[in-house]
């Protein structure tokens, strides 16, 4: 599989961002895909994820109800459209997918993931 991110950039605090993650593969609705950041000095973390055969999407509360992510199974694609970003939001994003189901509680674990994208650089100016 392999996966590769784009749509980052510069944007100010209050303005949006859309990513998207292009993943190959043959059995696109069995992945669980997600989301996930790295801010400089810390670690990376979960910002949201798709479970595998449309099981549900789960959020950081960092993120919810300001990040939505999308999927669409025909074009192997997953997208996170960011809204009222804040500084805060600055890393690099990256998305990841397992080829297989995760319980809701091991989304967050980036152990729990195969494969993972290049990164994109999101930085919000205030």
């Amino acid at each position: 599989v392999q996966l590769q991110a784009s749509g980052g950039g510069l944007v100010q605090a209050g303005g949006s961002l859309k990513l998207s993650c292009a993943a190959s593969g043959r059995t696109f609705t069995s992945y669980t895909m997600a989301w996930f950041r790295q801010a400089p000095g810390k670690e990376r973390e979960f910002v949201g994820g798709l479970r595998s055969h449309s099981a549900g999407t789960h959020y950081a509360d960092s993120v919810k109800g300001r990040f939505t992510i999308s999927r669409d199974n025909a074009k192997n694609t997953m997208d996170l459209q960011m809204n009222s970003l804040e500084p805060e939001d600055t890393a690099v994003y990256y998305c990841a997918v397992r080829l297989g189901s995760l319980i809701l509680s091991a989304l967050r674990t980036t152990g729990n993931y195969d494969y993972w994208g290049q990164g994109t650089q999101v930085t919000v100016s205030s």
